[in-house]
């Protein structure tokens, strides 16, 4: 034992063990006063390889996993914290969208292109649109009672979920990444990481217009309305790029983590989360896109989702040989 502490008398030491747990506790990750807490792990079981994208059905508090090395979607009940249900026998499904109105799931294939739909809450076989190649992003338009699936080497299917068929394609100049509809003007913004560039999709002609891009890898996006900006991660090199909604002008472009699959702006309390396969997730201030905070995870969990109706985010962590595979949950802090 050190000399020094065998100097203090009992309540002395008492007291100085005392602070030094609390000065660990406070340094540790998830700490209170961090921007987020590291609040469960939810095991998906024996999933291996690359997990994709997530969706969320508010009613039942599930959380639909595209576990796409898996070639299967976990269902997982987070208040119960465990997979509830596995669809199999897909072709790495990479996007998943849940539309309440019908009660149905849409998962989008890579490998043969197609769209799957099941109905809760047993999640049976519901139907299948074939949309050709790489079937990867889904967004739900509940208000336009419309589905939106990114796919091939440059559209996105807009699928009518009553007849369930695609309606109409929106034209684009490569494959789109992330894509997002703005409610206010109904334009749909999409990235175009292969030729370095935003797509601007206007309502009423269904024609896109590009925002050239000086850096590469535009993956993840995310609009905030309230600051009419649209929020892109750049992989080449890492940064945060924010752009007026309006004309595309850029508005900052900080430094972030690399290797980032998605982005989500959590209006309530002003700030940006970036989920990144470097290890980590990025925190930034909505006001003046400052970093806040950088918060370990795990190499590879780079896809995410921030449920607002949840108050939580939600980060996909493949299995390696130091974790298996499952759903870290994470709680804002104030």
């Amino acid at each position: 034992m050190d000399r020094y502490l065998l100097a203090i008398p009992f309540r002395g030491l008492a007291r100085v063990v005392a602070a030094s747990f609390a000065l660990a506790a406070a340094c540790a990750p998830g700490a209170a006063g961090e921007p987020l807490r590291l609040e469960a792990k939810i095991p998906l079981g024996q999933v291996n390889g690359r997990i994709d994208h997530m969706a969320f059905d508010t009613a039942r508090k599930r959380l639909f996993v595209a576990e796409l090395g898996n070639d299967s979607v976990g269902v997982v009940d987070v208040e119960a914290r465990q997979v509830v249900h596995r669809i199999t026998g897909l072709h790495h499904p990479q996007g998943v969208g849940y539309l309440p109105a019908l009660d149905l799931l849409f998962v989008a294939n890579a490998t043969d292109g197609s769209v799957r739909l099941f109905g809760g809450p047993q999640y049976a076989d519901a139907g299948r649109l074939d949309l050709g190649a790489d079937a990867d992003n889904v967004r739900i338009d509940a208000a336009a009672n419309r589905v939106l699936v990114g796919y091939g080497s440059g559209a996105i299917a807009t699928i009518d979920p009553a007849s369930r068929r695609n309606v109409l394609d929106l034209p684009l100049a490569a494959h789109p990444e992330s894509f997002q509809l703005d409610a206010g003007s109904h334009r749909v913004y999409a990235n175009l990481p292969d030729t370095k560039a935003i797509a601007v999709i206007d309502p009423a002609t269904h024609k896109a217009t590009n925002w050239p891009m000086q850096a590469g890898g535009n993956f993840p996006m995310t609009l905030r309305p309230a600051a009419q900006h649209v929020v892109v991660v750049f992989r080449r090199p890492a940064k945060l790029g924010v752009f007026a909604m309006a004309d595309g002008a850029s508005v900052a472009s900080p430094d972030t983590c690399g290797d980032s699959d998605d982005v989500f702006d959590d209006a309530k309390r002003d700030r940006v989360y970036v989920s990144c396969g470097d290890g980590s997730i990025d925190v930034f201030d909505g006001k003046d896109y400052r970093r806040l905070a950088r918060i370990s995870t795990v190499a590879g969990a780079r896809t995410s989702l921030f449920v607002p109706e949840a108050d939580r985010l939600f980060v996909a962590v493949r299995a390696s040989w130091s974790e298996p595979a499952a759903i870290w949950v994470f709680a804002p802090g104030s």
